[in-house]
């Protein structure tokens, strides 16, 4: 079975989303953007909480949504979610929130409380059956509800930021654990995230979604090598920029020119990471190689180094060592030059 949705939705404030969305048996998609982008809404329309302006949502040959003639509600779906905060019933026990799908689709008590067990013994919280939402950790209150949502051996597992509302520390553990269960579910998974990592780590395949339209798709490798659009490229961690090229020289289309190492023809993409970025006090003398002037705009801790933004033409985020900053002094306003190898670059066609 195949989840293919070819959805429209326009909401009243004038917000519209279009997308054209597969999913096999076993893979999991993440939907990736910034906030506003269209993500929660297009996961409501999977859903069946949010009907579509048009298009088509089916599994396999069962259609779930099809305007005017064909609206399957939420509870008739074979779908699973697990939302952004869990949405847990603070009254019942763990044991009794897992049981909750099973008894809405049928199941008699004694039933839907053994496969409660079960699905709790398999994400590690059997000791837990009998507590209540209150008492969990935020790790074991995602897994209480990524139970609640296996119970129903749902056909699509929809995933609303389910690592965002973890602590860093936490969010590694069940991030982890999360792949794993995934990698036993059968069905077909889709996860709304904003956080690439997350993205990276869970998903076969991205789809990049801003303002409503899809910007990229592919596997995680080849987004991360080959970045569309400036957000993308944020994510990822790349500078990139547009140009028209001509042999190994790319003039770029907000003013500047790199050299790249391979010939090329036409549009393209130069792309290369802020760690390929080298500052100097005075203009760089040796082998030939990109260099223009620089001013720090900005100066901020990245992890294990220093992120430093760069204005110029063009503007340029280099990735430096905290020794690197205290040895040439650099805060905002301090005027540099940067360099970039030809060879650190990587050149596609736009």
């Amino acid at each position: 079975m195949t989840l293919h949705a070819e959805l429209t939705v326009t909401r009243d404030t004038g917000f519209h989303v279009e997308l054209d969305l597969c999913v096999q048996p076993g893979q999991v998609v993440a939907l990736l953007g910034p906030n506003g982008a269209g993500k929660t809404t297009v996961l409501r329309a999977l859903a069946g909480l949010l009907p579509i302006t048009a298009g088509r949502i089916r599994l396999d040959d069962e259609t779930w949504d099809r305007p005017p003639e064909v609206f399957v509600p939420a509870e008739s779906r074979r779908a699973g979610v697990v939302f952004q905060d869990y949405l847990l019933f603070n009254h019942m026990t763990a044991l009794d929130n897992v049981a909750f799908g099973p008894r809405a689709r049928g199941a008699d008590r004694s039933t839907a409380r053994a496969l409660a067990r079960r699905w709790l013994d398999q994400v590690g919280l059997a000791g837990q059956a009998q507590a209540k939402p209150r008492a969990l950790s935020g790790g074991q209150a995602q897994r209480v509800a990524l139970a609640r949502a296996l119970a129903t051996e749902p056909a699509l597992l929809l995933l609303d930021e389910p690592l965002a509302a973890l602590d860093a520390g936490t969010r590694i553990q069940i991030r982890a654990e999360l792949a794993h269960h995934l990698d036993d579910y059968p069905g077909h998974t889709l996860l709304v995230t904003h956080d690439p990592l997350d993205a990276m780590v869970l998903a076969d395949h991205l789809v990049i979604i801003e303002n409503g339209r899809v910007v990229q798709s592919g596997p995680p490798a080849g987004v991360a090598r080959q970045p569309r659009t400036d957000y993308v490229a944020h994510l990822v961690g790349l500078n990139l920029y547009r140009g028209s090229a001509t042999g190994t020289t790319v003039e770029l289309r907000d003013g500047g020119r790199f050299s790249i190492a391979e010939p090329a023809t036409g549009p393209v993409h130069v792309a290369f990471p802020p760690t390929a970025v080298s500052l100097h006090p005075q203009p760089p003398t040796g082998s030939p190689r990109n260099s223009w002037p620089v001013t720090i705009a900005a100066i901020e801790q990245h992890a294990h180094t220093i992120r430093v933004r760069l204005d110029g033409t063009p503007a340029v985020l280099a990735d430096i060592t905290p020794a690197t900053l205290a040895e040439l002094r650099l805060t905002p306003g301090t005027r540099l030059w940067a360099t970039v190898k030809a060879t650190e670059t990587t050149t596609y066609p736009a």
